[in-house]
């Protein structure tokens, strides 16, 4: 019997049609707990994982959790490039 596959939580959102304020209300975590975790910036506690978890409908160990940005980028694209570098 196969396990199923782990994936980001980004597919998850993409796959369900579920929105940041529908997982937000599903999950009782304010909307921008729930943003910062879908874009990577917020690492969820294991209490936060599991109510994300039951809002998709699904077992908490086939997302994959943690962050994703670049923080390269964070200046970026608060600034832009700097002239002449």
């Amino acid at each position: 019997m196969s396990q199923p596959s782990t994936r980001t939580i980004d597919l998850f959102f993409e796959e369900t049609g579920l929105g940041i304020d529908d997982v937000a209300a599903k999950s009782g975590l304010s909307p921008q707990r729930v943003e910062a975790i879908a874009l990577g910036r917020w690492t969820p506690s294991p209490a936060e994982r599991e109510k994300i978890a039951a809002a998709f409908g699904i077992d908490v160990v086939r997302i994959s959790w943690g962050h994703t940005m670049d923080p390269r980028n964070v200046r970026y694209r608060r600034y832009g490039l700097k002239e002449d570098f």
